[in-house]
């Protein structure tokens, strides 16, 4: 199964380069813009399902798409959850009093999801539920970064430092087998 996996587009300028998790916020004006373009892009592809993140971001972003395809809303396709550290930056958290020394330390005392939560609930959407829909061929994943990070770093055997190094920039699309 061929996945293709969207980022959503940019988010108002306020939650940009945040920890923004589970809150539901829309596309900028540039957003919007920039997941119509994408949509035209997609439009080559002949997809046999869509998936999206129930997240207004994402919905933003699918919407402009104008596929003829009905999507599915997930709420397991949701970036990984924060808790009380939603919506505040690196150095806002690191000004809360939870200093950096590591990656795997950082991401753990954060509230919200923990890490095993958050890749458990990846796992089982893609691998034990996704990966069931044997008739399918082709499949748009609308989506958060952390998510497809996370999917990344399970198919490829990497360390999840390894797959967050990378960036995945607003409304760009990666290409996985499943």
């Amino acid at each position: 199964m061929n996945l293709v996996l969207v980022r959503h587009s940019e988010v108002l300028e306020e939650y940009q380069g945040k920890y923004n998790g589970h809150i539901d916020i829309p596309l900028s004006k540039k957003g919007l813009e920039d997941a119509k373009e994408l949509g035209e892009q997609l439009q080559s592809y002949d997809f046999d399902a869509i998936y999206c993140s129930d997240l207004t971001r994402t919905k933003e972003t699918l919407a402009q798409f104008n596929l003829p395809i009905k999507p599915l809303y997930s709420k397991e396709l949701r970036e990984k959850s924060w808790g009380k550290h939603e919506g505040m930056s690196f150095e806002e958290i690191e000004a809360s009093g939870i200093k950096y020394t590591t990656f795997s330390e950082w991401i753990e005392q954060l509230d919200g999801e923990s890490v095993t939560e958050f890749t458990d609930r990846i796992e089982n959407f893609f691998l034990s539920y996704l990966k069931k829909q044997k008739d399918l061929k082709t499949v748009l994943i609308v989506t958060h970064s952390g998510v497809i990070k996370t999917l990344l770093q399970i198919l490829n055997n990497q360390t999840l430092e390894e797959s967050f190094s990378k960036p995945i920039r607003y409304s760009s699309v990666t290409e996985t087998l499943l």
